[in-house]
């Protein structure tokens, strides 16, 4: 028999994407392993396009920003440092390990542009809008 924490959003209606994700996310970390998948914000106004990555407990180095083929890839590792052999363990609910996200960038994005800074825990990125590349326009009807 095992445990398994409950956890009252369990119920909560969710989107069928959420669902596949926290199906995947659950199950491993049930299985014994745990993985790191940062959470994400994405903005946007009228000059740019923000992305804010949640990962405590990384330095600035830890992150490698990419932009191939249009695509923005932010991946790194959070790594578990088990040198303190003063200490017991009880619980470790802070996961670990790999991760990277990929996100497909608009036609609009003027990518030689986009800058990054990490601070308190939050990458933040900022991906510029290319006026002269406009994704929408208006038709005149005649």
């Amino acid at each position: 028999m095992s445990i398994i924490k409950y956890n009252a959003n369990d119920f909560v209606p969710i989107s069928f994407s959420s669902m596949i994700d926290r199906f995947f996310n659950d199950s491993m970390v049930r299985s014994g392993r745990s993985s790191f998948v940062p959470k994400v914000d994405i903005l946007e106004n009228d000059q740019a396009y923000e992305i804010h990555v949640a990962a405590p407990g990384l330095s600035k180095e830890d992150f490698n920003v990419e932009v191939k083929d249009s695509f923005l890839t932010i991946s790194g590792e959070r790594k578990f440092s088990s040198e303190k052999k003063d200490k017991n363990y009880h619980a470790i609910e802070t996961q670990y390990g790999s991760f990277s996200r990929s996100f497909s960038l608009p036609d609009n994005v003027d990518s030689s542009k986009i800058n990054a800074k990490y601070n308190n825990g939050m990458l933040e990125l900022n991906l510029p809008k290319d006026e002269k590349k406009a994704l929408k326009t208006s038709i005149k009807v005649n």
